[in-house]
This record gives structure tokens, sequence and C-alpha cells, in this order.
């Protein structure tokens, strides 16, 4: 089981951003390639941290961690920050270091020193509809997806502005004296090369739009507006860059016959009078087919049938949801004259008289017993 995000940080869980934040930085130190050369284990408490900063560091991701825990970012290369590599960490993280590791860069480790860094491709976003059947049991999509990839044949160069270092320093007079800065150099974008040659399809950056099939794995129990993520499946980046993400916004179909709340289903089953009275059976409609249940004579409009494990799976694994089957006594409109002489001559008899009893619950307690 993985670890908790909170505990590897080791803030609590209502911790604010800047607190996120600063436990992150002081973990990122300790853990540091460059502090524990040749240390795998530190290596990986470092991508560890780097992880659970990408979660909780997002209000959004954080929301839906709160709320499933890892499992609303796996299956099939989702996730936080499980396929991340250094370049990835110091890609998207590389600020938070500040002046840790001397100059504005990483001292070195991977090629980082001096400040050049490795552009991060921009992500591809997509929306993906599910039936209440495919999100019950987990689905593979397969999905045509237009991304920017990089042109074989392009070639890449030192940018001269920069000396390929990806920066570009500044001394300036001032009341206190000397300054120096350093900014991000305005030719490369901070990469460090610019494109030599290209092929004649490509665009000035040496990409070439192409349609790639992409296989989703989507894990059971996802809710409407959650979004996942399959790493490296975005656009390309210049240079030696690192690919974007395709993030995967879920949209839930309207189910026919079946209400979903939560991990729960709902399910209104009509019946007549005459069913309510003597007692029947009906098929009735579930996300993994049809089954057929028993309604008692005497059956009160309003009554809830409770079928178990009959609803969604929860998404962290805590076993599946129920069927609620609401039975409703459908009176009739209109009625001929012999069933209406019928009626007539029952309304007075005692048995149809209503006489509720402490189970026939009103409907604010059967309201309070559905939330409950």
């Amino acid at each position: 089981m993985k670890e908790d995000f909170y505990e590897i940080l080791g803030v609590d869980k209502g911790a604010s951003a800047a607190e996120i934040k600063k436990a992150y930085r002081k973990k990122a130190i300790e853990f540091h390639p460059d502090k524990n050369p040749g240390d795998e284990k530190a290596e990986e408490m470092f991508k560890k941290a780097a992880e659970a900063y990408e979660i909780l560091s997002d209000p959004q991701k954080r929301q839906q961690y709160d709320q499933f825990g890892h499992q609303a970012f796996q299956g099939g290369g989702f996730g936080g920050g499980g396929g991340m590599n250094m370049d990835d960490i110091f890609s998207q993280f590389g600020d938070i270091f500040g002046g840790a590791f001397g100059g504005g860069g990483f001292g070195g480790f991977g090629g980082f020193g001096g400040g050049q860094r490795r552009r991060k491709g921009s992500d591809l976003r997509i929306r993906v509809s599910l039936t209440l059947e495919e999100i019950a049991a987990g689905v593979e999509k397969k999905i045509k997806v237009k991304r920017k990839k990089m042109a074989q044949g392009t070639t890449f160069t030192t940018c001269s502005t920069c000396n390929g270092t990806g920066q570009v320093t500044r001394i300036q007079n001032t009341i206190l004296g000397r300054m120096q800065t350093a900014t991000t150099c305005p030719t490369c974008g901070g990469v460090g090369q610019i494109v030599d040659k290209k092929p004649a399809n490509a665009d000035a950056q040496g990409m070439i739009a192409t349609e790639e099939t992409v296989s989703i794995k989507i894990p059971a129990g996802v809710e409407d507006g959650m979004q996942l993520k399959v790493s490296g499946k975005g656009n390309d980046a210049p240079g030696n860059g690192i690919p974007g993400d395709l993030l995967v916004a879920i949209t839930e179909k309207p189910h026919e016959l079946l209400q979903r709340e939560g991990d729960n289903l709902h399910y209104d089953l009509y019946i007549s009078f005459s069913e309510a009275a003597l007692g029947t059976s009906k098929e009735i409609e579930t996300v993994s087919g049809k089954v057929r249940i028993k309604i008692e004579s005497g059956v009160q409009s309003g009554k809830i049938l409770r079928l178990r494990s009959k609803g969604i799976p929860n998404l962290n694994g805590y076993g599946k949801g129920d069927l609620l089957v609401h039975v409703n006594v459908w009176t009739p409109r209109t009625l001929s004259k012999e069933q209406k002489e019928f009626f007539e001559r029952m309304s007075a008899d005692e048995h149809f008289q209503p006489k509720p009893e402490k189970e026939d619950k009103s409907f604010f307690e059967k309201v309070k017993d559905m939330f409950s």
C-alpha cells in the first residue's frame, strides 16, 4: 500500500499551502541527489516527496486525494508523481529549492547546473464519456489524440545568447553597489538550445502534428467531473525536453433507469394496487444485469428495499455501494363501472382503512434513514 502523502511530507491534513511548500522544500533539500550521491534510498525519498507535493500543492488534486485517496490517480499510467523522474521534478518544482544548491541551479545534478532547465511540453485535455455500467466495472478506452511530436531530422545547436546555460546575467549599478541578476534567456526560453535544422513540414520549434491512439485504463468507481492523468502523452517539448501529460476529464452519461448518489444507486419501481395487496416478484435493472426481487404482500408505497453491494465500487477499494429500490404503488386514474363499484364497497371495509404501524415510517424518517 502506498504511503500517505501527508505523512511523507510530515504535515497534518489541515496544513496550509505555505506549510506544505515549506515541508516539501525541507524534504527535498534533505534527500537531494547532490547531497546524497549514489544513495538510492535517498533518491527514492526525494521522488516520493515530489509526488506528494505535486498532488497536495494543487487544490483540485488535493481535494480528489482527500476524497478518494491514491485510487483517484491510479490506473494505466494515471498518477500524481508515480511516473516522475528527476527531470520531471526539476522541471516542475525547481524554483522551490531557491539557492539551496548554489547559483540558482541544482548543483550540477543531471546537467542542470548554471540554471539550465529542461522544458516540459504542454499538456493536452480530453473528455471521456462513460456509461454507468462502464463506471461500475472499470474500462479501457482507446482514444485518438492529436499531439505535437518532434520531427525526425530536427537538430539543435547551443543558444548563442546564453551559451547553453539557459540564463542571461546582468550587472546593474545601484545605490547599494553593483548587483548581479540572472533571468531566463529570452532567445531559447531557458532550454539552452535553439533549432538548427528541421524538415520543411515542421513548425518553428521542429514539431509536427500527429495523431496517436492512446490506451486509457479507467478504474471502477470514478465520478463525473474527476480528472485523471496519463503521463507523457501530451505535446513534446523542444530540444531535450520532456513530454507534457494527457489530462482526462470524466463525464458520466445519464442512465435511463438508475440514479447515482455516491456509491449507491436508486431505482424507482412502480407496482399496481393488486400487486401491492397480493405480493409479486419483479425483474429490475442493475449495473451488472437484471435481477428478480420479491415484493411481500401488503407492501406500502414509499417502501425502500436495499440490495446490498449492487451499487458502484468504491474508488478506494472499500467494497461496493447498495441499490435502493423505491416502491411506488400506482393509483389508476380511470376506473370502469365495475371497478368503481368494487372500491365503493371496500371503502368502509376495515382492511382498507389506513392503520400505520411503528415499522411504517414517515417520509421524513425514510429520508433520514436513506442518508444515514
